[in-house]
């Protein structure tokens, strides 16, 4: 599981980093399950669409952990979707912190579709300060920098295991998947609420 578990965030991280060149394509599902049959996995999105998504004989499944802004501490490396501040600056909608062994997946800042006008921020903390709540500073991509405040009531979460027994109705997931020609879609990735956290990426 240890090492299923790696290479699901691996991948997941790849996608994120090819997300520009690979965007026509992509499609990122958040809802509930409704049913798992064999290698059909039908989810119920956010805006009350229903999907059928097939699952690739490789597919990877993952579970994600309660974190807290505790647990952020420099050198560390985070995936964080943002938007921009009204009063400047990015604020986070969601973090997650890679294990240490992942460190690098998916670095860059790209579109994010969490939100309207989001992005999505791959780095590693050079700096951590805490004004009405911590603020991080990332660096990625040949030494570019992103500071992003992370307000009290920011989801924080970390990858933890999971196994398909877990894609029970109504167990929320977040589902990547490539939409082919025929409208058809494939996922090798899903990320599945089995910790008592939604996935909020």
């Amino acid at each position: 599981m240890k090492l299923k578990l790696f290479l699901f965030a691996v991948v997941l991280g790849m996608i994120s980093g090819f997300a520009g060149a690979a965007q026509a394509d992509t499609v990122r599902l958040r809802g509930t399950v409704v049913d798992l049959a064999g290698t059909t996995l039908t989810v119920k999105a956010r805006d009350g669409k229903t999907d059928t998504i097939t699952l690739s004989p490789d597919w990877m499944i993952s579970g994600v952990a309660k974190a807290s802004a505790a647990d952020i501490k420099q050198g560390d490396f985070l995936g964080i979707a943002s938007v921009s501040k009204a009063d400047g600056g990015s604020g986070a909608l969601e973090v997650v912190i890679f294990p240490a062994a992942l460190k690098g997946t998916g670095e860059g800042d790209r579109d994010w579709d969490l939100q309207p006008n989001s992005r999505m921020t791959n780095g590693t903390v050079a700096d951590v300060t805490e004004v009405n709540g911590r603020t991080v500073t990332l660096t990625y991509s040949n030494g570019q920098k992103k500071e992003i405040a992370i307000p009290q009531s920011t989801p924080i979460v970390k990858f933890a295991p999971a196994a398909p027994a877990d894609l029970k109705p109504g167990m929320t997931v977040f589902v990547s998947a490539e939409r082919g020609s025929g409208g058809k879609l494939v996922s090798r990735r899903v990320v599945v609420g089995n910790h008592g956290v939604a996935p909020p990426m």
